[in-house]
């Protein structure tokens, strides 16, 4: 546990297209936020990031410095190589922050560290809740007793890529990236519907759009009743976008079909956008005051 005092943590959210960062007090208050578009070479993505960093800081010590990034990535060794920047392969990004900023860093999927963000500062008051973003992919996190869930050698659950009993009128049109047959990330992702539909998330009418909620409905059956949440908390600009109309249909189908397990919660994240960054500050948060800090 690092020594506290008068001073301060830093998040980083590195995304595909665009990175940001923010400081925060030990008590969790934002004191400085930017955001910067990502660079394709690693080169100048890494004097970015310390640019970012050194903005964030000011003249001020920081503590710790909490991070996300896109997978794959070896969390423990603080090594990545996020898929949509395709230079950065075997980044020993740990080492590399450590080094030049002398204080302690760790990194996680950027989902997971979502998770972490609702938990703390979305105040999700539940230590057992699954996080779920809809987006251009789909993506997960869990956290149990407050905990990130890795599973074992720090793999990253791929909550996207389970099989689902579905509907969709265009079965020829289902394909995943991955390369596997079914994928739920085939179906439900923001790539997925414009590949089915041909047409972005916004523009389906309400008969393709009852497709897409009762195949959301399933993947998240099947997770509720694997991993048996308190709650679960749905992000991502296309769950964002659904709002109540989503949340409705999935608790109709949890009422009509979950019946083995107790039925979670189901809400939207309060965070948007900025849900990763406040994860990140969270991970930095949990390195200065270890478990005793719940946000």
């Amino acid at each position: 546990m690092v020594k506290t005092g008068s001073k301060i943590v830093v998040g980083l959210d590195i995304g595909g297209t665009k990175m940001m960062a923010a400081s925060s007090t030990l008590d969790g208050q934002i004191l400085h936020r930017i955001k910067h578009p990502t660079p394709k070479s690693l080169k100048r993505g890494l004097e970015t990031i310390y640019s970012m960093i050194e903005e964030c800081m000011g003249d001020q010590e920081c503590l710790a410095i909490g991070a996300a990034t896109g997978g794959p990535l070896d969390w423990k060794r603080g090594v990545v190589s996020p898929l949509h920047q395709p230079e950065w392969r075997e980044v020993p990004l740990k080492n590399l922050m450590e080094e030049k900023f002398s204080c302690p860093f760790q990194v996680d999927v950027d989902t997971n560290v979502a998770a972490l963000g609702e938990h703390h500062f979305g105040k999700v008051n539940s230590s057992y809740m699954l996080y779920v973003t809809f987006s251009t992919g789909v993506g997960g996190g869990l956290l149990y007793k407050g905990e990130i869930f890795h599973g074992p050698d720090g793999v990253h659950p791929e909550v996207g890529h389970q099989s689902v009993n579905y509907r969709c009128r265009y079965p020829e049109r289902v394909v995943c990236e991955c390369g596997a047959p079914d994928c739920w990330e085939a179906l439900v992702s923001g790539n997925g519907i414009r590949r089915i539909y041909r047409k972005p998330p916004e523009e389906l009418t309400d008969e393709e759009w009852e497709e897409v909620g009762y195949n959301i409905a399933q993947g998240l059956r099947n997770l509720a009743a694997i991993y048996t949440p308190e709650v679960i908390v749905l992000g991502g600009g296309l769950a964002i976008g659904a709002g109540k109309k989503l949340i409705s249909s999935v608790e109709s189908f949890f009422q009509r079909t979950l019946h083995i397990v107790p039925r979670p919660m189901i809400q939207l994240s309060t965070l948007g956008y900025d849900t990763v960054l406040y994860g990140a500050l969270a991970i930095a948060l949990k390195q200065v005051h270890g478990t005793s800090w719940s946000g």
